[in-house]
């Protein structure tokens, strides 16, 4: 598994005001809205393009556009939807499937409840966004479950990655032959007793829409 942290002044400084526990929800969602979008330029440098012909108003030339199929960007039911608008502004021809899962908080393992996906994603690039790479649950079980519906080629897009979920991802992917890509904007320090992210930012669907 490749992992990519995006280093750039603009993320470091959107990062760091979502991290403020001063920062309301509304200003919350706006930042990583803006911060995906930054990320998501990263997260796709590999995305699949065909050459297209066009007319210019001077003349003819090649250009390139997205293959098909068109890449699928997966949002990881509720946080990820946070993420969502940021993701398709840079892909806006992409397609969107939804996968709900939970965290058992005291497990910590991660269950499906709702899924939206197409049967057959044959020869699928996806990108799965979820806010928090914490103890790696959810995304593993997100990546497998594209992998064994045929997709062959994922990236994840998280804020912020604890180490624990790096290598639990590692770890739980390994018999997965399909390239595998993690890009976030800070791996932090460790994980708690609770299973946040230390310094972390809280808990993301709270920030982004309130406690329910």
């Amino acid at each position: 598994m490749r992992v990519i942290v995006a280093d750039h002044p603009l993320i470091a400084h959107k990062l760091t005001y979502l991290r403020h526990k001063g920062t309301d929800s509304p200003t919350f969602r706006r930042l990583a809205d803006e911060l995906v979008t930054l990320l998501a330029y990263e997260a796709t440098r590999e995305v699949r393009t065909e050459p297209f012909d066009i007319e210019t108003p001077v003349g003819p030339t090649t250009g390139m556009r997205l293959s098909t199929p068109k890449p699928l960007v997966v949002p990881i039911l509720r946080a990820g939807l946070g993420m969502l608008e940021g993701m398709v502004r840079l892909l806006p021809t992409a397609e969107v499937g939804f996968l709900g899962m939970l965290r058992n908080e005291e497990t910590l393992e991660a269950v499906t409840y709702a899924n939206r996906l197409p049967d057959d994603l044959s020869g699928r690039q996806c990108y799965v966004i979820d806010p928090m790479l914490a103890t790696g649950g959810t995304l593993a079980m997100s990546i497998r479950y594209l992998v064994e519906r045929g997709a062959d080629d994922i990236t994840a897009v998280t804020l912020l990655a604890a180490p624990e979920g790096i290598e639990a991802l590692e770890r739980e992917l390994a018999d997965l032959h399909v390239p595998i890509t993690l890009v976030t904007a800070a791996v932090d320090e460790r994980l708690d007793e609770q299973g946040y992210i230390v310094p972390g930012l809280g808990d993301a669907g709270d920030r982004l829409y309130g406690v329910v």
